[in-house]
């Protein structure tokens, strides 16, 4: 197993950030480019997010198991809350709490100035809204 690397979300530039944003909203020339330009974890990242597998495998044998862990706590995966909380990854429980709406968490970050995550919390917000509409039409067959 991979050595965990401490790499936390506020510690990329705005503008890889944004891009991060982009390739959530499914852009794939932005995504690609995440991936071959030195941020493959935030390619996986956003990988992950759209329960993609092998990305959250690619995370967890490559030292980002925060990331991991963040994808399932998106899905309300109290485990990885609890494994977030244990190892003082609090940036990404208020993100979660954000995505979720839990009360405080956008004020907080409103209030320390970033917007950004904002953004980015909302846009992680529609992308489950969407997997979640797209999982309950019956038209669509589900393999899983």
């Amino acid at each position: 197993m991979a050595k965990e690397r401490r790499n936390e979300l506020y510690d990329y530039p705005a503008k890889i950030l944004l891009a991060v944003i982009e390739s959530i909203k499914g852009n794939m020339k932005i995504h690609l480019w995440l991936l071959n330009n030195g941020y493959p974890e935030l390619a996986a990242l956003v990988g992950a997010l759209n329960a993609d597998k092998e990305a959250f495998n690619w995370l967890m044998q490559h030292g980002y198991n925060h990331y991991a862990a963040f994808c399932n706590a998106v899905d309300d995966d109290e485990q990885a809350i609890i494994w977030l909380v244990q190892h003082k990854f609090n940036f990404m429980i208020v993100l979660n709490d954000a995505i979720n709406k839990k009360p405080g968490a956008e004020a907080w970050l409103k209030d320390k100035n970033l917007a950004i995550f904002i953004v980015l919390t909302s846009q992680i917000r529609k992308l489950k809204q969407d997997q979640n509409m797209n999982y309950a039409d019956y038209h669509k067959i589900h393999f899983n």
